[in-house]
């Protein structure tokens, strides 16, 4: 993949090399100090226009990438495949070709099917950011997950972040395991071996079966059941899944912290108590969300490869 083409989408965390995730996160660290003033706009992307084409659900994401846009003082638009054209048949391609009338400068994606930020990158002449396809990838959010550990423990390189649960339908899980291996940490994949796909292990992440393989981990991250993406019985029941593998404070050591992308069930992958904790990185992913996809958008829509200049930080 050549450079102009990483500068050009974000549509896996492979698009990117080393020194893009590490510039990206500088920049969000400059521009959470945004966050903080009485005037939190930046007149940074004035303007451009985001649009936010979202086929799944989303809370944390689509909320994330709205206000980020607006933060940077860009122009938003957001269809829902719910009440739109696609109710009624209409192909990705030719609703990416409308929506290319309107000349968007960037285009958000959410799809159930693997490969569709891809087919609206070659049907558009618009940016597009892969906002999670499928079981594929969730770029964005490996950033995010990725940028708090950094805050929390100072670095990112010769770490052991241990992910547990269902690897299997998790796109965040695969974005986050090749973009911690770029960054010089060690991911552990932790399930049952009827969640964790064979061949994982080519990635670049060490696997087990055992929950007791997360004592030695930096970080502990907790996977949803995806029961929504399920079509067959994965484990014998929630309960017994819970009993062998969910994240208790019994099974939180000192020093260690604990994240979850969310939406969480609470009492099956992760006790309330763990969530509710001092160990618990929850709360800091959610406004990472905001600082990394206002930083991913910045990085999309300027000149590549700048650092964050201090008119960019400068109230609207």
């Amino acid at each position: 993949m050549t450079v102009e083409h990483r500068r050009r989408h974000l549509l896996n965390i492979s698009d990117l090399t080393p020194e893009d995730v590490y510039r990206i996160l500088d920049t969000a660290r400059a521009l959470e100090r945004s966050l903080d003033r009485e005037v939190k706009k930046l007149p940074t992307l004035r303007g451009r226009l985001v649009l936010n084409l979202f086929y799944e659900s989303s809370t944390r994401t689509l909320s994330s990438f709205e206000l980020a846009a607006k933060r940077l003082s860009a122009d938003t638009m957001t269809l829902r495949a719910s009440g739109s054209s696609v109710d009624k048949g209409e192909s990705l391609r030719d609703t990416a070709s409308t929506l290319a009338a309107y000349d968007p400068d960037v285009i958000v994606i959410r799809h159930p099917h693997i490969g569709a930020a891809h087919l609206v990158a070659e049907a558009t002449e618009a940016l597009v950011v892969n906002a999670g396809d499928g079981k594929h990838q969730h770029p964005t959010q490996a950033l995010l997950d990725l940028f708090t550990i950094r805050e929390a423990l100072g670095r990112l390189d010769d770490l052991r972040v241990a992910i547990v649960g269902d690897f299997l339908h998790s796109r965040v899980a695969r974005s986050l395991v090749e973009g911690l291996v770029l960054v010089g940490a060690t991911p552990l994949v932790v399930g049952p071996p009827t969640l964790v796909p064979r061949g994982i292990a080519e990635l670049g992440c060490e696997v087990s079966h055992r929950i007791e393989a997360i004592a030695e981990a930096d970080v502990v991250y907790v996977l949803r059941m995806q029961q929504e993406r399920m079509d067959a019985a994965y484990v014998p029941s929630l309960r017994e899944y819970t009993t062998l593998y969910g994240i208790t404070p019994e099974r939180v050591r000192d020093g260690q912290v604990v994240m979850h992308p969310g939406p969480m069930n609470r009492g099956v992958e992760i006790d309330p108590r763990v969530v509710d904790s001092g160990a618990s990185l929850i709360t800091s992913q959610v406004r990472a969300g905001l600082v990394v996809r206002m930083a991913v958008l910045y990085d999309l829509l300027t000149a590549p490869g700048l650092h964050v200049a201090m008119p960019v930080l400068e109230v609207a």
